[in-house]
């Protein structure tokens, strides 16, 4: 690129502010987006909408293109690489946009539980507007169900129930607020934590016997990690199952609590002989 023309993309650029809505032409449609010709700077495209901020919903494809008119609303300007990065989702649906931008971390949303997946939960809220697509504005992941360990979503929530979260972030790739329930509860770890000394005998349940080890349960919703014995003091290597079988009732002493990763490291304790 040309001085002068980088100069002009600086200058172009620098009158660019994030959270206005630009216009313009699609120039390119790739698998990783769109490139735009904005309005004021015809001789290049310097609007770039990546494939997770293109419009979603019925006629989504009908934007993508080449001479079609867009409008989106600036999410980053790189003077760098001479880019501005823009979501056509938020013009498409401004006012699910104006409300997601006006949450603030922390904030407790209140909803109903719309639908269970795979990958999560989705939560349609008491205010602001529906979701277009999914079932829910609101979604929490499986971590931030629960302070608990659980196999199953249904076992912490179900479809229609009422639940409250503490909002965490505005998801622009989705239009979705996520969520935290677990976030509005006491942590039991650092109930726990309080309450332990390095070296204390707890017995507990083996809930879970991995390649690496057994998970014992030693209070309600803390589980901590016995790995199998190594080194020159073993005979031998020991299988997990040789520590504890699921289910299995065992001594185990607290070896470490780490507060700030929320893990448990435990040792098993047998008796003489």
């Amino acid at each position: 690129m040309a001085e002068d023309e980088q100069g002009a993309v600086r200058a172009f650029l620098a009158g660019i502010r994030v959270g206005e809505v630009l216009g313009g032409v699609v120039a390119e449609v790739t698998s990783r987006g769109v490139a735009v010709v904005l309005d004021g700077f015809p001789s290049r495209p310097l609007g770039a909408v990546g494939e997770l901020d293109l419009t979603w919903g019925p006629g989504a494809e009908a934007d993508l293109v080449v001479g079609r008119r867009v409008t989106g609303e600036v999410i980053g300007v790189d003077p760098g690489r001479g880019e501005v990065r823009m979501s056509t989702a938020a013009t498409r649906h401004p006012l699910l946009w104006r409300f997601l931008r006006g949450l603030r971390a922390g904030r407790v949303l209140s909803g109903t539980v719309a639908s269970i997946e795979s990958f999560g939960v989705f939560v349609a809220l008491d205010e602001g507007p529906a979701h277009p697509i999914h079932p829910g504005v609101g979604f929490v992941t499986f971590p931030e169900l629960s302070w608990r360990y659980f196999d199953d979503p249904s076992d912490v929530v179900r479809v229609g129930e009422r639940v409250s979260g503490a909002f965490l972030h505005f998801d622009t790739s989705n239009g979705e607020a996520r969520l935290s329930l677990r976030a509005l509860l006491p942590d039991p770890f650092q109930e726990f934590a309080d309450a332990v000394a390095v070296g204390q005998v707890l017995r507990g349940r083996v809930t879970r016997v991995v390649p690496f080890g057994v998970f014992v349960e030693v209070a309600d919703g803390v589980q901590g990690l016995v790995r199998p014995p190594t080194g020159p003091a073993a005979e031998r290597p020991t299988a997990p199952e040789e520590v504890g079988a699921q289910g299995e009732e065992v001594a185990v002493a607290v070896v470490e609590v780490d507060r700030e990763r929320r893990t448990l490291l435990l040792s098993r304790v047998r008796a003489p002989g």
